[in-house]
């Protein structure tokens, strides 16, 4: 199990969160995790990667002049496997990973294995789609003092890819774990139409800029621009998903974000922890809204 960010309980300060977010553990193709924490007993059973036979996604890369230069992997699993049809492509779903993950998380047997859980869902029935992810690197998916804009990376250079390869950017689904949770929510807005529907689990959220995540954003100034606390009117007429567990860092904060939205969005908080057997419990459903309200 891993997690970037400390238990519940603790006050969670600047400097309690640099000493948690010191310790790395590897995840083979996933690249490095978060934090590695004790696996609690009362956090629910872990989810299980489906046994079938998911097909190979498809990977490249490409350097982003809004990353300054960042050479950004992607991976991309569709219907087919990684075969692409030569008439109109499906739907995809973007991923946004979390901290210290990378666009392979999102396949890698060690983590979510996404394209196991897209191959059993359409088996299921579940309506097709494609899941593409990008690197992100680790600024939270908005733009930073730097310059770098993971955020502007996406719409404008991610999206166009993905287009190129005959997939249907008109109809957008956002998933994000984590950092990449908030990553999805910031990035609705500045979407508008494309964006069908968005999931988000574990999202990193916080009440105020003492105590998020070192590195998370550029200072004060930029946590009250960035945060989405405020501005849930944006996400109004969006269909949305939040699971969270109710042993994660980020549940307090997540159930006042729901709370304040002005309607309930599915989903809801169950036993789980900030971790990769929470995630892979409720990614199931999390796909099945995403590609239900993309077939809309």
């Amino acid at each position: 199990m891993t997690r970037s960010e400390p238990r519940p309980g603790r006050r969670l300060s600047r400097r309690g969160l640099l000493g948690a977010g010191g310790g790395v553990v590897a995840l083979g193709a996933a690249g490095a995790a978060g934090a590695a924490y004790r696996h609690r007993t009362d956090d629910g059973p872990d989810g299980v990667v489906p046994h079938v036979r998911g097909g190979e996604p498809v990977s490249g890369s490409f350097v982003s002049a809004a990353r300054k230069g960042a050479t950004c992997g992607w991976s991309i699993a569709t219907p087919w496997g990684g075969r692409f049809t030569d008439g109109p492509g499906p739907p995809v779903v973007v991923v946004l990973h979390g901290r210290r993950n990378d666009h392979a998380s999102a396949f890698a047997r060690s983590y979510l294995a996404l394209d196991r859980f897209l191959a059993a869902g359409i088996a299921d029935g579940m309506p097709p789609v494609a899941i593409a992810s990008v690197d992100g690197g680790d600024t939270y998916w908005h733009a930073r003092r730097s310059g770098e804009d993971a955020g502007a990376m996406v719409v404008d250079e991610f999206l166009p890819l993905l287009a190129q390869r005959g997939l249907d950017t008109s109809r957008i689904g956002l998933l994000g774990w984590s950092m990449g949770g908030f990553g999805a929510l910031h990035l609705t807005p500045a979407l508008g139409d494309a964006v069908k529907a968005v999931g988000v689990m574990s999202p990193a959220l916080w009440h105020r800029y003492d105590d998020t995540s070192p590195g998370a954003f550029d200072d004060a100034a930029d946590f009250a621009r960035m945060t989405v606390f405020g501005r849930e009117n944006t996400l109004a007429d969006v269909p949305l998903r939040v699971d969270c567990g109710t042993g994660d860092p980020f549940y307090a904060a997540t159930r006042d974000f729901v709370r304040d939205l002005p309607e309930r969005p599915a989903g809801g908080f169950s036993r789980g922890d900030h971790d990769i057997g929470y995630w892979r419990r409720v990614v199931p459903k999390q796909l099945r809204f995403l590609a239900e309200a993309l077939d809309a």
